[in-house]
């Protein structure tokens, strides 16, 4: 047993736990190789002990705040259950009903919260307000989804692509639709465990150049491909794993008519899914749209993993909670 910060109790295990994590997770790519596949043995534990009835409260006494400015479902669930599971509480802060709304600083609301608080999922807009909140807040901040990354989305992604797969090296996985946050911290997981990644988007919608760049300069050290065109059939081909995402993110609403032109195209369908492996898995981290990315046919059909890919949200929360949360690294 150990304490947090704020004087909570906190159980760990130094064989659960690493000291290679920093203080915040806001992109996969901050995280060490070695780390990422310490979460998955992780998530694969929380995962086994949860369907066999076995407790696993480590962060008992722990409190974990989330300031969300986006609506959210999948998230939100599986870091308050993983934390209830955990042994922990959580708090839910809805930007609009907190100070934030009315003018007071992110740093201020960093520094008090983190005198409560063992640490803060942050859910916003533009990254560089999850980068204000970790340079603030005294306490872990783990980026639950901005503008230009969703982590805690693809680390759970890994996760059900080596079950699925039995594998994460050199498996190809083919993203197609619009280049957002999630193609982008695909991309940034692909290079740092050694996979294949195609992205296929229309001009106008690839993935953040910037990420793309430094995903592969690291692909050079892991064998990792990293490939972008506009053509998602010829993408496909050889695909182990199709993904989509939503063509019209919170936020982008007003685009809405410009984005369905340009990515109808692009919408993940029977045609599509039957040009990749015969065993190839479908995935989206919904909410999907039928018929728009991805048709229900597709979305329902006997190759689609989505229901399992939400599932590992929880489990991968849980391990990243356990490590982010840990005492056993502050001391």
């Amino acid at each position: 047993m150990a304490r947090t910060m704020t004087g909570r109790t906190v159980r760990t295990d130094r064989q659960e736990s690493s000291s290679t994590v920093g203080k915040d997770l806001l992109s996969v790519h901050e995280i060490p190789r070695t780390q990422i596949a310490h979460l998955l043995k992780l998530g694969e534990k929380f995962k086994s002990m949860r369907r066999n009835g076995i407790p696993h409260q480590y962060l008992t006494g722990a409190t974990l705040g989330l300031v969300f400015e986006k609506p959210s479902t999948r998230t939100r669930v599986s870091f308050e259950a993983g934390m209830n599971q955990l042994g922990g509480q959580s708090l839910f802060l809805s930007a609009s009903d907190i100070q934030l709304c009315r003018g007071e600083t992110v740093g201020d609301t960093a520094r008090v919260l983190s005198r409560y608080l063992d640490g803060i999922v942050v859910r916003t807009y533009a990254h560089a307000t999850a980068e204000e909140w970790a340079r603030e807040a005294t306490v872990p901040v783990i980026n639950g989804l901005t503008d230009l990354y969703h982590p805690c989305q693809v680390l759970s992604d890994l996760l059900t692509i080596r079950e699925k797969k039995g594998r994460l090296k050199g498996v190809k996985i083919v993203y197609v639709g619009d280049g957002n946050n999630v193609a982008n911290s695909l991309i940034e997981a692909a290079a740092k465990m050694g996979m294949v990644i195609h992205v296929a988007c229309p001009s106008g919608y690839q993935p953040d150049a910037p990420t793309v760049a430094r995903a592969r300069s690291q692909a050079k050290e892991t064998d990792a491909e990293i490939e972008m065109t506009d053509d998602p059939l010829a993408a496909v081909k050889d695909a182990d794993v199709v993904y989509t995402d939503v063509w019209i993110s919170m936020g982008r609403e007003r685009e809405q008519a410009r984005r369905l032109k340009a990515l109808g195209p692009y919408q993940v369908n029977e045609r599509l899914v039957k040009a990749a492996r015969p065993d190839a898995i479908v995935m989206h981290c919904l909410p999907a749209h039928r018929g728009q990315e991805i048709t229900a046919g597709v979305l329902d059909g006997r190759q689609s993993v989505v229901v399992d890919q939400a599932e590992n949200r929880l489990h991968m929360q849980k391990a990243i909670l356990t490590e982010w949360l840990s005492a056993v690294r502050r001391h």
